[in-house]
């Protein structure tokens, strides 16, 4: 299939077009301007990398024609720092997809898969693990965004019957993660521990959360992009909750060292517990995780400590 993926060229997006490059599928990768190919594609790999603007429809028809699929991945926003400015969230992330939208009914393209965020969209649980039928009750602007953009790929289904799928990833960590934007605990945790820097963890400890390896959430895209079925949303999760004292004694076992810690006051917007249910994207996509944390944390500081010898 001919696959269009904006925000490829990133931590998850270049990890799933390396699993779809696998699968024999031809690649559209889509990216912010000055955004380098995260490697050199041999010979024998079907890639086209673009830049351009997410909200230029000039740019997103030159990028969506010709294509089977969408792979919508492209975040202007993070969690953390959304509620400072919801007006940008909400003009580069929804008017962006709407343009995207736009965009595929003039190309006649009849399927988008897209990345929400399992983290965020359901807000505080109601009971645990959290399905796709929980509530929905964002504290943070990022998720309202997601769950805003999940609603208007319905609206596009039902009005012009483009196959939609919400991919609603946990939390992911691994390979190419990016320590700079600060995003993911297991990143930035690594990334001080092998630097001899003190972590700081906002609140007791006791935050929960379900971390996925990234390998794992590149397997769903790839089962989603061949999926025919009838439900829409899916929760991407190694459905297991590990707070951030036990990350922390997780990765002393890894990297065979004590780690120091700075405890800090709790943030408003951190949700205590986040523990995601993946009983139906098993079901349906015939998908299952299959990196233990342990196994993850291990590649995952290999890479790292790779990184950083480079530096």
């Amino acid at each position: 299939m001919k696959c269009v993926i904006f925000g490829g060229g990133g931590f998850i997006g270049s990890t799933i077009a390396d699993r779809l490059l696998l699968e024999g599928h031809e690649l559209r990768i889509f990216e912010r301007p000055r955004v380098e190919p995260y490697r050199k594609f041999a010979d024998n790999e079907a890639v086209e990398w673009m830049t351009g603007d997410i909200l230029s429809n000039h740019d997103l028809n030159a990028a969506i024609e010709g294509m089977d699929v969408v792979l919508h991945l492209v975040s202007t926003t993070l969690p953390k720092s959304s509620n400072d400015d919801p007006i940008y969230d909400v003009q580069s992330n929804v008017v962006g997809t709407l343009q995207m939208l736009n965009a595929m009914v003039a190309n006649k393209v009849q399927k988008i898969i897209f990345i929400s965020s399992g983290g965020t969209v359901y807000g505080i649980p109601k009971y645990l693990p959290i399905d796709e039928q929980h509530p929905t009750d964002p504290l943070v602007s990022y998720g309202i965004t997601k769950l805003m953009i999940e609603k208007y790929l319905r609206m596009f289904e039902s009005l012009h019957g483009i196959q939609s799928i919400a991919l609603r990833v946990a939390n992911p960590y691994g390979e190419r993660q990016r320590i700079e934007t600060a995003q993911g605990a297991v990143g930035v945790f690594l990334h001080h521990a092998l630097k001899d820097i003190p972590i700081e963890i906002w609140g007791d400890g006791s935050v929960t959360r379900d971390y996925i390896h990234i390998s794992d959430v590149a397997e769903a895209f790839v089962k989603a992009v061949n999926y025919t079925g009838s439900h829409s949303v899916f929760n991407i999760s190694s459905g297991q909750g590990i707070s951030l004292n036990e990350l922390i004694v997780l990765l002393e076992n890894v990297l065979g060292k004590s780690i120091a810690c700075r405890y800090l006051p709790a943030r408003p917007f951190d949700v205590p517990v986040s523990v995601l249910c993946n009983q139906l994207a098993q079901e349906q996509l015939q998908w299952t995780p299959l990196t233990s944390m342990t196994n993850g944390l291990i590649r995952t500081a290999a890479w790292m400590e790779s990184e950083l010898a480079k530096s």
